[in-house]
C-alpha cells in the first residue's frame, strides 16, 4: 500500500501527516518553534526553524508509524498564507519572515488599495490586507533598502520547505492568490499589478497547480529527512486551500465552516466570481480549473477562549479537579439556556474583524445584559455570536450565486454538540461532521497522493477518501427565531462602527 506525508508549516510548529491511499490517518506529530515580535504589531519567524521543525516532525512520525520508507510515494506541502521569505542569488534566507498576522504595512496596503482601486479586487480577487505578501515587499523596498536590493527570489512559508525539498523556487496558484500579485482569473501571475508597482518579474516564484508535481525529493534533504530520494512533492496550497480539499469542499455548494481561532466559511466555485465591495476572498482552488470563495472572521473559537481564560477561572480549577476541560463545563452551563440567549447578543469583534466588514476598530459587544442574565447566557451568546459572524460570509456567498446543498463542520468549534446545533440552526442546513478531522495536513496529503498518479483527480480523491458522520438536522422554527436575532445583529455593527473609530482615538 503507497503512503504519503502532509506538511504542514503554521504559525505554532510544523505539523505532519502520514496517511495510506485510503485516507486513514497513520501516524501525525507537530513539532513547534518560537515566533518573535521585534516591534509591538510586527512578527516575524526564522525560515530555518520550520526546516528544523519539519526534519523533526518528519523522523518522528517514520519512527512512531514503523513505515517502509520505500512505500512513501508522495510528499504534500500546505501551511500559513501571505508569508514573505526572501532568497539572494547564494538561495541565503536575507530576513526573518514577516508573516500573515504582521501588522507594519498599513501604509503600503493602503496605498495599493487606492492605487488601484476596486480594479484590485477584480484582478486578485480581494482587497489588499495588511497581512498579505505584496505590501511586505513593498514595505521591504520602502524601510530596508539593501535587504530589497539583494532579492533574487521570494517565498511563500510552505515552498520553502519545497524549496529545502527539492531545490526549486516554485509555489501554487492557490496560495499565489493570497499574495495581491497574482491574476485570480487567468491563474497567473498580474503583469498590471506587477509593472504598476515597478517590481521586477525575476523576483516571482514559478506558480504551478496544487496537485502539480513541484520536484523530486533531493538526496541531501532524503538524508536529513530519513527518506528516500526522488519522492515526488507536489506543489500543495495555502492553509485554507488545503483544508477546503481535506473537508471535501471541492463541488460547488459543499460548504466547509472550520471554527478554530479564527472561523473560515469555504466552498468551491466552478467559475470565478468576486465580490466587489472585497468582503470575500476569491482565490484559485487546490482543484486545478476551479476558484473558491472565502469569508474569515478573526475571532470565532477565540472568542470562547478569551471568556475561558479571563472569566472562567472557576471553571478551570473545578475542571483540574475532575479530570476534564473547562470548555465542556462552560458549554454545560450555556445549554440550560433558551434559543438566543434570552435576549443576549454577543458581537465576536474582539480582534476587529475581516468579512464582511474589514474593520481593524471593530470590537466585541454583549449588547442586551440584564439582571437575569448568567455566565451560562455569556457563553451561549458568544456561540450564537459566532454562527450569526459565520453566517455572515454565506449570505454574501449565496448573493453571488452560490447555493448550499450542505455544510461540513470542522475545527475545535465542532467538537461541542452545542456549537453544531447552533450553527446547523443558524444556518437553516444540515451540518456534517466528518471521520477525519486533521485540516490543512490532511488535504495537503491527499493532494500528494493524486500528485503521485493514485488517483487522476483531486475530485476522484476526496470522494473517495472522505467520510461524512450522520448529519445534524436543523429545526427551522428555532431558525426562523435566530433570523430575528441574526438581523439585530446585523444592525449593531452599522449602528456602532463610528463609535468604534471615536472609542480607538479615545483609547489609543
Amino acid at each position: 500500500m503507497a503512503y504519503f506525508i502532509g506538511i504542514d508549516v503554521g504559525t505554532t510548529g510544523s505539523k505532519v501527516l502520514l496517511i495510506d491511499e485510503g485516507g486513514e490517518v497513520v501516524q501525525g506529530y507537530t513539532a513547534e518553534y518560537p515566533l518573535y515580535t521585534p516591534k509591538p504589531g510586527w512578527s516575524e519567524q526564522h525560515p530555518r526553524d520550520w526546516w528544523e521543525a519539519t526534519k523533526k516532525a518528519v523522523k518522528v512520525i517514520l519512527s512512531r508509524s514503523g513505515a517502509d520508507i520505500s512505500s512513501i510515494a508522495g510528499i504534500g506541502l500546505t501551511g500559513q498564507m501571505h508569508g514573505l521569505v526572501m532568497i539572494d542569488k547564494e538561495h541565503e534566507v536575507i530576513r526573518p519572515a514577516i508573516l500573515w498576522n504582521d501588522q507594519r504595512t498599513s501604509e503600503e496596503a493602503d496605498y495599493m488599495n487606492k492605487l488601484f482601486g476596486e480594479k484590485i479586487i477584480e484582478i486578485t480577487g480581494s482587497i489588499v490586507h495588511t497581512g498579505f505578501t505584496a505590501p511586505k515587499i513593498l514595505w521591504v523596498r520602502n524601510n530596508e533598502k539593501k535587504n530589497f536590493e539583494k532579492i533574487y527570489k521570494f517565498m511563500l512559508p510552505k515552498d520553502y520547505i519545497g524549496f529545502k525539498l527539492t531545490g526549486e523556487v516554485v509555489t501554487d496558484v492557490n496560495d499565489a492568490s493570497g499574495t495581491s500579485l497574482f491574476d485570480v482569473r487567468k491563474r497567473s501571475w498580474s503583469d498590471e499589478v506587477i509593472e504598476e508597482l515597478k517590481l521586477s518579474h525575476d523576483i516571482l516564484p514559478k506558480a504551478i497547480e496544487s496537485p502539480d508535481v513541484r520536484g523530486e525529493l533531493e538526496s541531501e534533504a532524503a538524508k536529513e529527512l530519513g527518506l528516500r530520494k526522488g519522492i515526488p512533492v507536489v506543489a500543495g496550497a495555502g492553509d485554507q486551500g488545503a483544508a477546503g480539499v481535506g473537508a471535501g469542499a471541492v463541488e460547488e455548494g459543499i460548504i466547509s465552516v472550520n471554527i478554530g481561532t479564527s472561523g473560515v466559511v469555504f466552498t468551491g466555485s466552478s467559475i470565478y466570481r468576486y465580490d466587489r465591495e472585497g468582503r470575500l476572498h476569491s482565490f484559485c482552488h487546490a482543484s486545478p480549473s476551479k476558484w473558491h470563495l472565502m469569508g474569515v472572521m478573526l475571532a470565532a473559537g477565540g472568542s470562547l477562549r478569551w471568556f475561558r481564560d479571563n472569566l472562567g477561572q472557576l471553571e478551570k480549577v473545578v475542571a483540574s479537579l475532575m479530570d476534564d476541560e473547562p470548555y465542556n463545563l462552560l458549554i454545560r452551563e450555556a445549554e440550560r439556556v433558551p434559543t438566543g440567549s434570552e435576549g443576549l447578543i454577543f458581537l465576536p469583534y474582539l480582534s476587529g474583524e475581516r468579512t464582511p466588514h474589514a474593520d481593524p476598530y471593530a470590537r466585541g459587544v454583549f449588547f442586551g445584559i440584564s439582571l437575569k442574565h448568567t455566565k451560562g447566557h455569556l457563553v451561549r451568546s458568544i456561540l450564537e455570536g459566532v454562527a450569526f459572524g459565520l453566517m455572515n460570509s454565506l449570505e454574501i456567498m449565496m448573493d453571488l450565486g452560490i447555493k448550499p446543498k450542505e455544510l461540513r463542520i470542522l475545527g475545535g468549534g465542532s467538537r461541542s454538540a452545542l456549537w453544531r446545533k447552533i450553527v446547523a440552526d443558524v444556518f437553516g442546513v444540515k451540518v456534517y461532521t466528518l471521520k477525519v478531522d486533521e485540516g490543512s495536513s490532511y488535504g495537503a496529503a491527499i493532494l500528494a497522493s493524486v500528485g503521485s498518479g493514485s488517483y487522476k483527480s483531486v475530485e476522484e480523491a476526496v470522494n473517495k477518501i472522505i467520510e461524512r458522520r450522520e448529519p445534524i438536522e436543523p429545526d427551522m422554527e428555532i431558525h426562523e427565531k435566530y433570523l430575528a436575532y441574526y438581523r439585530v445583529y446585523n444592525r449593531l455593527y452599522k449602528a456602532l462602527r463610528e463609535e468604534f473609530r471615536e472609542l480607538a482615538k479615545i483609547a489609543y
